[in-house]
């Protein structure tokens, strides 16, 4: 499956109250890249048709992060059934080669005009292989 990567380096606004990142800046980040990695891959026209939604989502924080650290955040689909496909995000401390947090998540295709759950076709799987 083909990968997106970012890279974020860790801000002051990341930041929880004990100086490292906030869980909830992870979860923030893997629906970020999903977003960007759909818009950065898709056509407009099947953009323009077709949106996601998130309908499971699964999170392991492994390491903390703090201020300054170069953070790698990558994505890619490991499957696709009907209407849904799975997604892994990593995110590494690129500064320590170490995985921070896994997650793995489910999302859901829709339909713009009717906002029902709309069976992947081949041109839409193919975005990912």
């Amino acid at each position: 499956m083909k990968r997106y990567v970012k890279y974020h380096t860790v801000v002051c606004e990341d930041l929880d109250e004990l100086n490292h990142v906030n869980n909830v800046k992870y979860i923030d980040w893997v629906q970020s890249i999903a977003k960007d990695h759909w818009n950065k891959k898709a056509q407009k026209d099947i953009i323009d048709q077709y949106y996601w939604v998130l309908i499971d989502h699964h999170i392991q924080y492994k390491k903390p992060a703090f201020l300054n650290d170069n953070l790698k955040i990558e994505t890619f689909v490991t499957g696709i059934s009907g209407v849904t496909s799975e997604r892994i995000v990593e995110i590494h401390n690129t500064d320590k080669t170490q995985l921070i947090v896994l997650s793995k998540t489910t999302w859901c295709l829709m339909d713009r005009n009717s906002h029902k759950p709309k069976r992947m076709s081949h041109d839409i799987a193919q975005i990912f292989d």
